[in-house]
C-alpha cells in the first residue's frame, strides 16, 4: 500500500476528505494555515473547523495565461461553504462561461498530482459541480 499526503495542511484525507479551518475562538473567522493572530479582532487563539465539503461559487475566472507548464485553460473559483470562503479550481468542468457559472453547487474531490520514487502519492483539492 502506498503512503498518501496532501499538498495543504488543511485538507484532510483520512475517511471522507475533508478542508479544517483555524478558527478565532474570539470572533470565528477563519483562516487556511497557521495563524499568529486573527486578522480581524487581533484574538490570539484558535481552534480547528471541518469546512463544509459542499458549497457555491461565488465568482470565478478563467485562466489562460499561466506560467510555463501550467495547463490552461482553467477556472479559479472562490467557493462559499456554508460561510466559509474557500480559494479552488473548479475541475472536471469545461473551462468556458457555458459550463460554469456564479451559484454554481459543487462539492470538494481530491486528485493526485504525482508519485515518488518510495511510492508517497501526493493529493491535492478542487470543486467540480453536482449534477442533479
Amino acid at each position: 500500500m502506498t503512503a498518501a499526503v496532501p499538498l495543504v495542511d488543511y485538507l484532510v484525507l483520512e475517511d471522507e476528505p475533508h478542508l479544517v479551518a483555524q478558527e478565532c475562538t474570539a470572533c470565528r473567522a477563519r483562516y487556511f494555515n497557521r495563524r499568529n493572530a486573527c486578522a480581524s479582532c487581533g484574538g490570539t487563539s484558535f481552534t480547528k473547523a471541518p469546512i463544509a465539503t459542499t458549497g457555491v461559487v461565488r465568482t470565478f475566472t478563467i485562466v489562460s495565461f499561466a506560467a510555463p507548464g501550467v495547463d490552461v485553460p482553467f477556472v479559479s473559483a472562490i467557493v462559499d461553504c456554508g460561510g466559509t470562503s474557500v480559494k479552488a479550481n473548479l475541475v472536471n468542468v469545461e473551462p468556458d462561461p457555458a459550463h460554469v457559472e456564479v451559484g454554481m453547487p459543487v462539492r470538494l474531490t481530491t486528485f493526485s498530482i504525482g508519485q515518488d520514487a518510495d511510492g508517497t502519492e501526493a493529493f491535492s483539492f478542487g470543486f467540480e459541480p453536482i449534477r442533479h
